[in-house]
């Protein structure tokens, strides 16, 4: 029977023999390892100054890895922000109209690379997570979580109930079904509404249906996680419960050995 391998093992190990190549980009937060199995399949990873296309090339920590033209560290800790994200900034690396963009916020903070958890677009503002566990981003922007995203959001004119409630037996607009799951009015002009699937621009898309307009639209809530008093442009880590909220996991629980 072989012995089990200690965590000290394997790092040992890790350091002789390398990792794969899609684990390396994985905990450099470009993506989950499968979604980087294609990455390294077009020819978008260097090593050593060489392209890459084989999914079963090893690396170590002193091969020089790049990818799409910029040299990568991988990030060992991982890491889970929540930010709350202004008006004006987008969800993206990189912008040809060099408008602001979201990792500027936190990269004086954290100078290891991130990718949000689904995205607000650039004139939608609020809670927005962030983090470098491709798994973890994964499987909370993946539909069939059905975790639920809340959002404030003001129109110009009243809107009547009898539409909202239309939405919650679903929409279809060009083809795509849209669903809200519900709502609270505040006031005619102002609404919370709890989404699960979120597709892209949906709010936006189905009150430009209706050919109401949109005032403001802000996101205060994310499953268990929200905004609470964070100020625009402010971030703070997740706790464990609230990772584990979004996962279904039970959090780690710290164990503490008594001494004979």
């Amino acid at each position: 029977m072989r012995p089990k391998k200690t965590g000290s093992d394997s790092m040992a190990e890790e350091k002789e023999k390398g990792i794969r190549l899609q684990l390396f980009l994985a905990r450099a937060g470009v993506g989950s390892r499968r979604s980087c199995e294609p990455l390294i399949q077009s020819g978008r990873v260097a090593v050593n100054g060489k392209v890459v296309t084989e999914l079963g090339t090893r690396v170590t920590e002193d091969d020089l890895v790049v990818f799409d033209g910029k040299e990568l560290r991988p990030v060992r800790r991982k890491v889970y922000f929540a930010l709350h994200k202004p008006v004006g900034y987008i969800c993206a690396h990189t912008d040809d109209e060099n408008r602001p963009i979201v990792y500027d916020l936190i990269r004086p903070y954290f100078s290891g690379r991130l990718f949000s958890v689904g995205r607000l677009d650039f004139q939608t503002s609020g809670l927005l997570l962030l983090t470098n566990d491709g798994e973890f981003a994964k499987t909370v922007a993946h539909p069939s979580s059905r975790i639920e995203k809340e959002y404030v959001v003001e129109t110009k004119k009243p809107i009547s109930e009898d539409r909202l409630k239309e939405w919650i037996a679903g929409i279809r607009i060009a083809g795509e079904k849209y669903v809200l799951k519900r709502y609270y009015l505040k006031t005619s002009r102002r609404i919370h509404l709890v989404l699960e699937e979120g597709k892209n621009r949906e709010i936006r898309t189905v009150f430009a249906f209706w050919r109401h307009s949109v005032k403001r639209i802000h996101r205060v809530r994310i499953g268990a996680v929200v905004m609470k008093d964070l100020p625009p442009a402010a971030h703070r880590e997740l706790t464990p419960t609230e990772i584990a909220s979004l996962t279904r996991k039970k959090p780690r629980k710290l164990i503490i050995r008594k001494k004979k």
